[in-house]
């Protein structure tokens, strides 16, 4: 079993991917280990959400490899799906269903594609919304909600799935700023317990604060890797130099 524990979670292996003309990846390498949780920031356009929609192939590569458990990742059908399951994502803009309820929108994975009876996914997700503040809005439609809900919604409608890591892209980033807090607050929540979470997101205190490891991302490149303190305190490179001293103040 110990060899098990020391295969990554996810891992890339020279990874590339364009579109068109673009280079957005570039040979990229990383590894996420369980419990690990990797946060990726830098300058727009570098690449960062493109890595993040990678990991569950909601953006397919041109060259190298993506293993998740230390299998090649599946390109399409039951075997990704299977894949998407254990790889839950949570997005810039929650992508809940509008016509649904908050409970139905949490319950719908575990009952179709888990195939979990209906009493125990709804008794469970209601335990979720609990845990991330909502319970008491389960019985209204997404648009009731403001989006710091929304997006706590979401998050417990992708750990309704038991999922082995968590991708984030961005997921605060569409949210007012009094609302930004509820949901890194939670995310805190879920670092605490241990989930393995990569994470692509503007909020640098909370990233310092969160972060195992930061990977700083610029054209399609990732630049430099360390530990929060280092990064934030010491970057190696003139580019993090630069874009760390572009967002002071903000």
């Amino acid at each position: 079993m110990a060899e098990k524990s020391n295969i990554p979670v996810i891992e890339l292996k020279n990874v590339n991917k364009h579109y068109g003309e673009l280079h957005v990846l570039k040979n990229i390498n990383l590894s996420v280990k369980k419990g690990e949780v990797v946060v990726i920031i830098g300058p727009s356009g570098s690449g960062k959400s493109t890595l993040c929609r990678t990991i569950n192939r909601l953006e397919s590569i041109d060259s190298g490899e993506i293993l998740i458990d230390g299998k090649s990742l599946p390109v399409e059908g039951k075997a990704l799906a299977e894949v998407r399951a254990k790889i839950s994502m949570v997005f810039q803009s929650f992508n809940l269903f509008a016509h649904k309820t908050i409970l139905e929108n949490v319950t719908i994975g575990p009952t179709d594609v888990l195939h979990r009876p209906k009493a125990d996914a709804q008794k469970e997700a209601m335990q979720l919304l609990k845990r991330v503040g909502v319970d008491s809005q389960a019985s209204k439609v997404p648009a009731q909600l403001s989006g710091g809900q929304q997006q706590r919604v979401a998050i417990a409608r992708a750990l309704a799935m038991h999922p082995e890591a968590m991708l984030f892209d961005e997921p605060t980033s569409a949210l007012d700023p009094e609302m930004i807090n509820e949901v890194l607050d939670v995310m805190t929540e879920l670092r605490n317990d241990g989930m393995t979470m990569v994470i692509v997101t503007h909020e640098m205190n909370f990233a310092r604060r969160v972060a195992n490891r930061i990977i700083f991302m610029a054209d399609g490149n990732i630049v430099e890797e360390n530990t929060p303190e280092e990064f934030f305190t010491a970057p190696k490179s003139q580019r993090a130099k630069e874009f760390l001293e572009s967002i002071k103040g903000h």
